[in-house]
C-alpha cells in the first residue's frame, strides 16, 4: 500500500476493495453459473452461481481482514502500548513508528507528543531534583544516624507492619524469620504479647520495657517499645542485639516511610489493590529444561514493595543438585560442579524461599517452569504454595498484545530495562530484571483500569495459551 496516502484514504480503499472484489465475485459467479446452465435447469444454475459468489465474497473478506489486521489493527495496538509505556512507565527511548507507517499522520503525531512529554518530564524532574536536594541530604543524615547508633531498631506502623529496620535488627530478625519490609511484626514475635504491649503503650505514651517471645517460642529478647509522635505506630528497640550480631555482618538500613500510614488490608489478596501488595520476583538456573527430572543449581529473588525493589532483601544462592551439571547447561548459565560444592540442596533452598515469599505475590517470567521445581521439591517438606502467582509473560500480553514478542530480553528493550551482560542468565540478574519490568508494568496496568489483583487474573486467563506454547 503506498505510503503517501492519508489514513482516511487508506480506510476508504479497504472498503472499496471489499466492494469491487465482492462485485467481481458475484460477476464471476453469474458467469460460471451461465456456463453451468447449459443443458441444466435455471435453479441449479442460480444455486451454482450463488455458491461461487458466496465463496468468493468470503475469501475476499478474509483477505481484506488480514490486510486490515496487519496494517491497521496491530500497529494501533502496538502504538497504544508504546504510548502507555512512555506515559506510565517512564520509557524514554525513541519510538519506533515503522510498524505504523500506513497509519497516516498518526505515528508522527504520537512521536511528537511523546517527545514533548519527554521534554516536559525532564523539566519537571529537574525542578523536583532541585527542590528535594535538601531532603536527600536529610535522608542521608538519617541513615547515618541509624547506622551509627549501636541499637537494633524496628519501626512498626499502626497495622503492625515493619516500615524500617536497621542492620542490627536485621541480624536479630534473621534468627527468627527472613527480614522483610512491610511484613507483619507477628511473623517474628508473639502476637498476643505485642498487642497487649501496644495497648499499654497507647494508654501511657511512655517507654515500655518488655521481654518478647519469638513466634517459635524458643527465644526471648529483651526489648523496649516507644510510641511515635504521630499516629499509633511504634518503635521496638531490641536491647540484646549487640550479642547476636558481629560487626562484620552489618547490613544496610532498610525502610519505606510510605508504609507508615498504611492501613491493614483484610481479606484475600485477589480483592486488594495492586499498590497494596508485596511481590517476590524470582528466577532459577537449572540442569535442564525438564522440571520433572532436572534440578535447580541457582535461585535468585528480590522483593518489591510499594512499586519499588527493596535493596538489601534479596535472596541469592547456588544450589547443589546432587549430580553432575551437564556441560550444555553450564554453557548457558556458567555454573559448574565445583561451584556448587558445599551449597545447600534443592529441598533446603526451596524451604528457605517458601519462608521468604510468605505474604507476597510470587512473580516470575514463565512462572509455570520455575514453580514446577518449587512444587516438586516442596512435597518433601509438605510445603503449601498458596501464594498468588503472576507471570510477566502474561502481563506483557495484556499490555502489548498477544502477537508481540514476550521474551525477557524483548520486554527489557521495550521498557528501557538494562540487564548487564555479566548478569544475564544468572538467577539473581534475571530476577532483578524481571522485577524492574514488573515495576514499570504496574502503573501501566493501573492506567488501564486493572487496579486489583482479581482483575489482573481475569485478563491473564485470556492469554493462557502463550504459556502452553512456551512449555
Amino acid at each position: 500500500m503506498p505510503r503517501d496516502l492519508g489514513l482516511r484514504t487508506r480506510v476508504l480503499l479497504f472498503f472499496a476493495l471489499i466492494a469491487v472484489a465482492g462485485l467481481a465475485a458475484v460477476g464471476l459467479g453469474l458467469f460460471l453459473g451461465a456456463r453451468h446452465a447449459q443443458g441444466r435447469d435455471l435453479n441449479s444454475a442460480l444455486a451454482y452461481a450463488g455458491l461461487v459468489a458466496a465463496l468468493g465474497i468470503l475469501g475476499v473478506t478474509a483477505g481484506v481482514w488480514l490486510l486490515f489486521d496487519e496494517n491497521v489493527a496491530k500497529p494501533i495496538e502496538r502504538l497504544s502500548a508504546d504510548l502507555r509505556s512512555r506515559a506510565h512507565a517512564g520509557v524514554a527511548s525513541t519510538m519506533d513508528t515503522n510498524d505504523a507507517r500506513y497509519l497516516g499522520d498518526l505515528a508522527p503525531a504520537a512521536r511528537a507528543v511523546t517527545g514533548q512529554l519527554s521534554h516536559s518530564s525532564t523539566a519537571a524532574a529537574r525542578a523536583v531534583a532541585d527542590a528535594t536536594q535538601q531532603l536527600a541530604a536529610d535522608r542521608e543524615q538519617l541513615k547515618a544516624l541509624f547506622t551509627d547508633i549501636p541499637l537494633a531498631i524496628v519501626l512498626v506502623n499502626a497495622a503492625h507492619q515493619i516500615t524500617l529496620y536497621d542492620g542490627q535488627a536485621a541480624g536479630v530478625l534473621s534468627q527468627i524469620h527472613v527480614p522483610r519490609l512491610n511484613a507483619s511484626i507477628f511473623d517474628y514475635f508473639d502476637k498476643s504479647q505485642i498487642l497487649a504491649a501496644h495497648k499499654t503503650l497507647r494508654a501511657k505514651r511512655n517507654c515500655l520495657s518488655v521481654t518478647l517471645r519469638t513466634t517459635q517460642g524458643d527465644l526471648e529478647i529483651d526489648a523496649r517499645l516507644l510510641p511515635l509522635s504521630r499516629g499509633d505506630g511504634y518503635m521496638i528497640v531490641l536491647d540484646d542485639a549487640h550479642a547476636l550480631m558481629d560487626a562484620d555482618d552489618a547490613r544496610p538500613l532498610v525502610y519505606d516511610f510510605a508504609l507508615t500510614n498504611a492501613q491493614n488490608r483484610l481479606g484475600p489478596m485477589e480483592n486488594q489493590p495492586l499498590n497494596a501488595l508485596n511481590f517476590v520476583v524470582f528466577d532459577t538456573e537449572t540442569t535442564g529444561l525438564m522440571p520433572h527430572k532436572d534440578d535447580i543449581v541457582q535461585l535468585g529473588a528480590v522483593r518489591v514493595v510499594n512499586g519499588r525493589i527493596v535493596a538489601g532483601e534479596e535472596m541469592n544462592t547456588l544450589v547443589n543438585p546432587g549430580r553432575p551439571i551437564p556441560k550444555e547447561s553450564t554453557k548457558v548459565h556458567g555454573i559448574a560442579d565445583k561451584m556448587v560444592t558445599g551449597a545447600p540442596d534443592p529441598i533446603a533452598t526451596t524451604e528457605r524461599f517458601h519462608a521468604y515469599a510468605q505474604g507476597a505475590v510470587i512473580v516470575a517470567h514463565n512462572a509455570p517452569f520455575d514453580m514446577a521445581f518449587m512444587r516438586r521439591y516442596g512435597k518433601s517438606g509438605q510445603l503449601v504454595w498458596d501464594q498468588p502467582i503472576l507471570d510477566t509473560v502474561l502481563l506483557s500480553a495484556i499490555l502489548f498484545g498477544a502477537s508481540a514478542t514476550h521474551t525477557l530480553d524483548a520486554l527489557c528493550a521495550r521498557l528501557d530495562v538494562t540487564i548487564p551482560a555479566a548478569l544475564r542468565h544468572t538467577a539473581l540478574g534475571d530476577a532483578h530484571a524481571t522485577a524492574e519490568v514488573l515495576c514499570k508494568m504496574l502503573p501501566m496496568l493501573n492506567a488501564r483500569g486493572l487496579t486489583t489483583f482479581e482483575r489482573i487474573l481475569q485478563e491473564t486467563r485470556k492469554h493462557g495459551k502463550l504459556l502452553e506454547d512456551l512449555n
